[in-house]
């Protein structure tokens, strides 16, 4: 049975990450709210539950590189696109508690490709900008700041082992409507295709979800994460939406054993 635009809103209300949950209690208690990063995306940034250990999203590891006055809250879903995100009331979700001063990561791509899903499917240069639009203009209308995420790149190498883009026109088309909407952009397609260039056909395996039963190029392990969750913090700094001092440890070793998966959510 399919779900109406708004029962889906309300139960991804139901669902606010437990970041955000926390961040909220804390401030009822401080009578201070803390500023919060909002994250809507795909797979490839999305919490992970202990059922899909150990891949994880490189939103599990942002929180890592903030200072504790920043919270994360991690809205990325698996599987969807700009359209399908919009279109299940994910956005409509977060626009319902965000709130002046937080911010609003928007990273689509991987699943706006599917041309054979109507569900998914947006053209780079036309509904796919068109629908980033709506989460732009959503966000300023509530006074916090959007801030574009090029799609994280799938590994994947020729025979001469150069490292190859895989998303087509659609990091090209985020980075024209950028400069359109005067949008701050983390180009982390091209950081990230950059560091799987500079590890390697083999070496660029240990950031990504291979195990013994499965060879997965596109999701990360938590290696993998935090190596991208730190490129987005070295480019909210970068790209002057957060200050120096509100990051930390961009350049210390994360421990792996800081990644954690709950369990499964309802």
């Amino acid at each position: 049975m399919s779900l109406s635009r708004r029962q889906v809103t309300v139960a991804a209300l139901a669902a606010v990450p437990l970041a955000a949950a926390a961040s909220e209690s804390a401030s009822a208690h401080s009578g201070r709210r803390s500023r919060t990063i909002y994250i809507a995306g795909d797979s490839t940034a999305a919490q992970k539950y202990a059922d899909a250990a150990p891949e994880t999203g490189w939103g599990m590891a942002l929180p890592f590189f903030l200072q504790k006055e920043s919270v994360v809250a991690n809205h990325a879903v698996n599987g969807r696109s700009s359209k399908s995100f919009f279109d299940e009331g994910r956005l409509d979700a977060i626009l319902d508690v965000i709130a002046p001063g937080d911010f609003l990561i928007i990273q689509f791509g991987h699943n706006d490709e599917k041309s054979a899903d109507p569900v998914r499917y947006t053209e780079p240069w036309t509904t796919y900008q068109d629908h980033l639009r709506l989460y732009i203009d959503g966000a300023r209308a509530r006074g916090a700041r959007p801030v574009l995420a090029t799609s994280v790149e799938r590994r994947k190498f020729d025979a001469s082992g150069n490292a190859l883009p895989t998303h087509g026109d659609y990091p090209a088309a985020m980075r024209v409507l950028a400069e359109q909407e005067g949008v701050a952009l983390l180009d982390i397609q091209a950081l990230s295709i950059a560091l799987w260039q500079e590890a390697g056909v083999e070496e660029s395996k240990k950031y990504f979800n291979w195990t013994a039963t499965e060879q997965d190029n596109t999701h990360f392990n938590p290696p993998g994460a935090i190596a991208v969750a730190r490129l987005v913090a070295a480019g909210l700094v970068r790209r002057r939406v957060l200050a120096r001092r509100e990051v930390r440890r961009l350049d210390d070793a994360i421990p792996e054993s800081w990644i954690t998966w709950p369990s499964a959510a309802a």
